[in-house]
């Protein structure tokens, strides 16, 4: 059993930076991933890691921007959150399972969203 607590949302202007982060406790996992939903849209994977080799993946749309790393020690996924947009405002999620990919279908635990609001 995975349990993932999302942390770090709130509300920032654009061109503002946040950091969220995703405590996970268990190990049946392989791969940590962050989602995001705004309203009216579907759930959109942002990026993913394999902590224990550091590899990476993100989407086109937050590329060059978001940062995913993690913190093994403490069991923990960081996602740095740079040079936000009114469109990155959204629930973020984090999640973890053992396949690779940013299908919200390849994810098993969820943790439950923190809120990220961009103001123009």
């Amino acid at each position: 059993e995975v349990q993932l607590q999302a942390s770090g949302g709130g509300l920032v202007q654009a061109g503002g930076s946040l950091t969220l982060t995703c405590e996970a406790s268990g190990s049946a996992y392989d791969v940590i991933a962050w989602f995001r939903q705004a309203p009216g849209k579907e759930r959109e994977g942002m990026a993913c890691i394999n902590p224990t080799d550091g590899s990476t993946e993100y989407a086109r749309s937050v590329k060059g921007r978001f940062t995913i790393s993690s913190d093994n020690a403490e069991k923990r996924v960081l996602l740095q959150m740079n040079s936000l947009k009114p469109e990155d405002t959204a629930v973020y999620y984090c999640a973890a399972g053992i396949h690779w990919g940013l299908g919200d279908v390849l994810y098993d635990y969820w943790g439950q969203g923190t809120q990220v609001t961009v103001s123009s």
